[in-house]
C-alpha cells in the first residue's frame, strides 16, 4: 500500500495513503463471515458430486472447450475463482489430490462443514483461536480413532481380487462405471507390473497413461510396453516386427556441419557432385554403422530428410523419426536399451529389445500408432484408453489416475478403513465422547467438530435419493448398539449397510489427509482477521 509521510504543524509526522477512496477493508467479525461464506459456497458446488451417485459438472473454458467431471480437483481447477479465500480452497483440493491422488471432493465439502460449524460458535462469541485449537485437539482424536477401526490389507502380486474391489470403489463415482471391473483390473495390473515392494514404492514415470478418440470404452486396454503416436518413417516399410532389435538414437540422419561459421562455394558441377557423394558416402556409413550391430528397428529423436528415408528403406532397416525425450527414455526402460547420442557410440550391447513392434491403424481416419511390447523389461507399461468422444476420454485417463493413486498409497501404507461414510460416523462419535472429558472452551469447538464430520455421510444420503437426517440418525443408533463402525450409507442399495459386505475400501492414508487437511485449512481461515486490497477484490 503507497503512502507518504507528512508533518502537521506541531511537527507530529502522519501518513496519507493514496487512493484510499478506491481501496476497501474488512475486519473482525466481518472478516470471518466474508471467509466463510465464500468457503461454503465452494464446498456447495461439490456437494452434489459427492459418492457413487454424485452429479457431473459440465465446465465451459474461455475457448469452448468442454469438460464433464465430478472429479473434485477438475472442477475448482477449471472454475474462475476470483475470492481470496475460495482460492485457497482450490489449493486445498489440488494438494490432496498431490499428495493421495482421490477424496478431493471429501476434503473440500469437509472443510466447507467445518468452517459452517465455526460460523455458529464465532456467533456464540467464542474466539477463532479457541476454536480453531479445539479443532486441532479434535482432528487428533479422529485420527487416532481412524487408526483403531484400520484393518491390515495384503498386498501381493498374487492376490489381485482385493486391490481389485479396492480400485473400484475408487472408480464407483466415476464416468467409467459401466466397465467398471476392467479399468479397475487393467490399474491394479498397471501398478502390480512397476511396483517395488522391497521399498514399498511405485514409480508413475513407468506408467504411460495414452488416450485416442474411437472406439468403446471397452476397448481400453494395458499394453505391457510402450505406445507412442508416431507410425514408420516411410510408408512402404514393414508394418510388423518379430524379434525387434532396436537402436535409440539422439543423432540425426544427417551429414555432420561444422560447428563454427562456415561458408561453403560450389563453382562448378564438380564440385557439386563431389558434395552428393560426400553426403552420399555419409549416409551410407550411418546406415552400414546401425546396420552392423544387428539392429533391425532405428528410433531417432530427431528427422531425416527424403535421401536418408529412402536409403533405409532400400536397406531394409525400418525407422521411426520425431520421437520425442520423455518417450524415448521409456522405450529405453522398456527395452533395456541404451540411448545412443553417436552413430560412432552405437554397439550391439547398447541394442534395445522388444519380442513385437507394431503398427495399429484407427478405423477410417487413417492415424496410426506404434506399439512396442513383450518387452525385456516388463515393468513399464502403457494404459490405452478408448472412448466415443474427447470428454470421455479425458475423464478416463482422470479416473485412472485416481484407481492408480490409491493402489499406490496401498502398497506403501497397507491399512484400509470401509467407506460409504461409516468412518466419518465412527470418528464423529468417537470426538463427541472426547468432548465431554473437556472442562474448558474447547469443547465446543470439539461438538462441532463432531457435527462437521457428519456432513460426508449426510451428503452420500442426500446425492442418493435417500432422508440424509433419518438416515444418519439410524445409522449413527446402528453403530452405538452393535459397536461396529463399519456400517455406512447404503448408497447403492445392496441391502445391507455393512461396508465390509459390500466391499466399500478406501486407504487410511486418504481419510487422514483429509482430515489434517481440511482442519490446517479451517485454522489458517479462522486466523485471518483484517483484509485489505482494492473495493471490487475485497
Amino acid at each position: 500500500m503507497s503512502g507518504s509521510l507528512a508533518f502537521d504543524e506541531y511537527g507530529r509526522p502522519f501518513i496519507i495513503i493514496r487512493d484510499q477512496e478506491r481501496k476497501s477493508r474488512l475486519t473482525g467479525i466481518e472478516a470471518h463471515k466474508s471467509h466463510i461464506m465464500a468457503a461454503k459456497a465452494v464446498a456447495g458446488v461439490l456437494r452434489t458430486s459427492l459418492g457413487p451417485k454424485g452429479l457431473d459438472k459440465l465446465l465451459v473454458s474461455p475457448d469452448g472447450d468442454i469438460t464433464v467431471t465430478n472429479d473434485g480437483a477438475t472442477i475448482l481447477k477449471q472454475m474462475d475463482v476470483q475470492h481470496q479465500i475460495a482460492k485457497l480452497m482450490v489449493q486445498l483440493s489440488q494438494s490432496q489430490d498431490d499428495e493421495i491422488g482421490d477424496g478431493t471432493t471429501g476434503v473440500v465439502v469437509l472443510a466447507g462443514a467445518l468452517l459452517e460449524q465455526a460460523e455458529k460458535l464465532l456467533d456464540r462469541g467464542i474466539h477463532p483461536i479457541r476454536v480453531a485449537d479445539g479443532y486441532e485437539m479434535a482432528a487428533t482424536v479422529a485420527c487416532e480413532h481412524l487408526e483403531k477401526i484400520s484393518e491390515g490389507f495384503k498386498v501381493t502380486p498374487k492376490d489381485r481380487e482385493d486391490l481389485i474391489r479396492l480400485a473400484m470403489t475408487t472408480l464407483g463415482s466415476k464416468i467409467v462405471n459401466r466397465c467398471h471391473r476392467q479399468m479397475a483390473e487393467i490399474a491394479v495390473d498397471a501398478i502390480m507390473s512397476v511396483a517395488d515392494f522391497d521399498r514399498k514404492d511405485v514409480d508413475f514415470e513407468l506408467i504411460k497413461v495414452e488416450g485416442k478418440v474411437g472406439g468403446k470404452m471397452e476397448d481400453t486396454m494395458l499394453i505391457k510396453g510402450v505406445i507412442i503416436d508416431k507410425d514408420m518413417s516411410h510408408p512402404q516399410m514393414p508394418k510388423n516386427i518379430k524379434d525387434a532389435k532396436i537402436a535409440i538414437l539422439t543423432c540425426p540422419f544427417e551429414p555432420p556441419k561444422p560447428k563454427t561459421k562456415h561458408g561453403l562455394e560450389v563453382k562448378s558441377v564438380e564440385d557439386y557432385r563431389k558434395l552428393r557423394e560426400y553426403e552420399l558416402q555419409k549416409f551410407e556409413t550411418m546406415v552400414k554403422q546401425v546396420k552392423d550391430t544387428g539392429a533391425n528397428l532405428v528410433i531417432c529423436q530427431w528427422g531425416f530428410d527424403d535421401e536418408a528415408n529412402h536409403l533405409l528403406l532400400q536397406r531394409k532397416l525400418p525407422a521411426v523419426r520425431w520421437v520425442g525425450g520423455p518417450e524415448i527414455e521409456l522405450i529405453a526402460i522398456a527395452t533395456g536399451g541404451r540411448i545412443v547420442p553417436r552413430f560412432e557410440e552405437l554397439t550391439k550391447e547398447k541394442l534395445g529389445t522388444a519380442g513385437t513392434v507394431r503398427e495399429l491403424s484407427f478405423g477410417t481416419t487413417k492415424e496410426k500408432m506404434l506399439v512396442i511390447e513383450d518387452c525385456n523389461n516388463s515393468r513399464a507399461v502403457t494404459i490405452f484408453i478408448r472412448g466415443g468422444n474427447k470428454m470421455i476420454v479425458e475423464e478416463g485417463k482422470r479416473s485412472i489416475h485416481d484407481a492408480l493413486c490409491v493402489i499406490r498409497n496401498l502398497v506403501k501404507d497397507s491399512r484400509i478403513v470401509y467407506g460409504g461414510g461409516a468412518p466419518e460416523i465412527s470418528c464423529s462419535l468417537a470426538v463427541a465422547e472426547a468432548a465431554k472429558k473437556i472442562s474448558t472452551l474447547e469443547q465446543y469447538a470439539m461438538k462441532s467438530f463432531s457435527e462437521a464430520l457428519e456432513s460426508v455421510p449426510l451428503a452420500l444420503a442426500e446425492n442418493s435419493g435417500f432422508a440424509p437426517i433419518h438416515t444418519l440418525a439410524d445409522i449413527k443408533s446402528r453403530q452405538i448398539k452393535e459397536k461396529n463402525p463399519r456400517l455406512g450409507i447404503d448408497c447403492l442399495n445392496k441391502g445391507t449397510n455393512d461396508m465390509k459386505t459390500q466391499s466399500v475400501i478406501e486407504t487410511l492414508s486418504s481419510k487422514r489427509a483429509q482430515i489434517l487437511l481440511a482442519v490446517q485449512l479451517t485454522k489458517m481461515i479462522l486466523k485471518i482477521d483484517d483484509v485489505r486490497g482494492s473495493a471490487d477484490q475485497v
